[in-house]
């Protein structure tokens, strides 16, 4: 296994994951880790689109301009977080996922609730990111 690199795999005996994750994402001892707040769909004029698709495409957009503002890429994702109040297309959401990720998928939670911070929000993702 290499030291100098966040490694992702799924083990041996494992049930294969139930969508684009994987179970386990290494970080190196030597790596720096970043956290962000929730990323929401407002767009770039700080509007909130109604739409659950459009919530989606900002919130990707989003969390691009977070990580390049760190100079991280999608390599860089060890954890993600999504919460949502409404039932995922899944079909959309990973053509945009793919985007972003490829097929190099991190570690994954996703969890349905009722609300979010303000009441129109659909959809929330955290994103965790190590730098080796």
């Amino acid at each position: 296994m290499e030291n100098d690199k966040i490694t992702r795999r799924n083990p041996i005996g494992m049930p294969k994951p139930v969508g684009n994750y994987t179970h386990i994402t290494r970080i190196p001892r030597n790596a720096e880790l970043y956290v962000t707040s929730g990323q929401i769909g407002l767009d770039s004029n700080g509007k909130l689109p109604k739409g659950f698709h459009s919530q989606i495409t900002n919130t990707v957009k989003n969390i691009k301009q977070v990580l390049y503002s760190e100079q991280l890429t999608a390599e860089n994702i060890i954890k993600v977080n999504i919460w949502a109040t409404e039932k995922i297309d899944w079909n959309f959401l990973y053509a945009e996922w793919s985007q972003l990720f490829g097929t190099d998928y991190p570690a994954m939670t996703i969890g349905y609730i009722t609300e979010l911070g303000l009441p129109d929000i659909k959809i929330e993702i955290e994103i965790w990111a190590a730098q080796v």
